[in-house]
């Protein structure tokens, strides 16, 4: 049970100054499931989705290692047809496929096994160009993400921001408003609903917002961090201007990758490290407290 008098969990996550870098969840396949209405802690089992199809989605998803966030569009508008989009974030093959839905049991008839393709299977149309973004607000699950993830989606949806959405749990209520996007798999934290707009539309240019980038969900935290330490060395903003070549672990806890900056940044080696934090209370939902992982930039040369 968590303690009503202690500040939120986002509000002593930043008064203590915890570091985003590293902290997006390590995700690769998705499905992402329109549901309209209130969710509970346990999105997928409490929403007003069918017991019966939520348990098969369930089942499925931990067979084929599938991310399932349930979403609804900003005001809660109820449509016609159900969207789901199949999303994989694959480093080097990632993609977006969008089907609508008339039936709850074509959701449970799905093959969640295409989404180990390379390429996207064909069995709806391609995602919107620009991406899908997600913003949490299940409050239910951590009252941060739904007092500072709602005026993230009234300032985007007062904006006219497109194919942006609400969601359940993505991972990390401390770092609220938490934005996730496809099919890139970036993470941003700490989103405020003034730069939320310009943040999306850099986002769907390929264009990150280095002081709000909790990494990619295709990287493990050390690789995220490496290659997130790389960007800020050379302020490298745009998406594609840094690739990673190769991981080396020296033990669970530390980690050398090669990053490709291109022609003219070349190559570079990123070693990064990382130790446990201070023991905190890091989230409102209640629970032990926990000590966050910490990561430290030991060296970053030319290759």
């Amino acid at each position: 049970m968590s303690d009503p008098a202690a500040a939120p969990c986002a509000v002593a996550s930043l008064a203590r100054t915890e570091p985003l870098l590293g902290t997006a969840s390590r995700v690769r396949r998705w499905l992402l499931v329109e549901q309209p209405g209130p969710w509970g802690e346990d999105a997928l089992l409490e929403s007003r989705l069918d017991e019966g199809v939520a348990r098969v989605v369930e089942a499925n998803s931990r067979r084929h290692g599938v991310r399932v966030v349930l979403i609804r569009r900003p005001g809660w508008q109820a449509s016609e047809r159900s969207s789901v989009f199949l999303a994989r974030t694959d480093p080097s093959h990632s993609w977006l496929e969008q089907l609508e839905l008339d039936d709850p049991d074509e959701l449970a008839a799905l093959d969640l096994s295409v989404l180990t393709a390379d390429r996207a299977p064909g069995i709806g149309r391609l995602g919107p160009a620009g991406g899908v973004h997600l913003v949490c607000t299940n409050g239910r699950h951590d009252r941060c993400c739904a007092d500072f993830g709602r005026p993230v989606i009234r300032a985007l949806q007062a904006a006219g921001a497109a194919d942006v959405w609400e969601c359940t749990h993505i991972g990390g209520d401390r770092f609220a408003a938490n934005i996730v996007s496809f099919p890139s798999g970036v993470y941003l934290g700490r989103v405020p609903p003034e730069e939320a707009v310009a943040m999306l539309a850099d986002l769907a240019n390929g264009i990150v917002a280095l002081d709000h980038y909790r990494g990619r969900s295709c990287y493990p935290p050390l690789v995220q961090a490496a290659e997130i330490s790389a960007r800020r060395h050379l302020g490298a903003s745009r998406l594609g201007a840094l690739t990673v070549v190769s991981t080396a672990y020296r033990g669970p806890d530390e980690v050398q990758v090669v990053l490709d900056a291109g022609p003219e940044g070349g190559r570079m080696v990123v070693q990064v490290a990382r130790t446990l934090g201070d023991l905190d209370q890091l989230t409102c939902a209640g629970g032990p407290p926990a000590r966050p992982w910490r990561y430290e930039l030991l060296s970053l040369r030319p290759a």
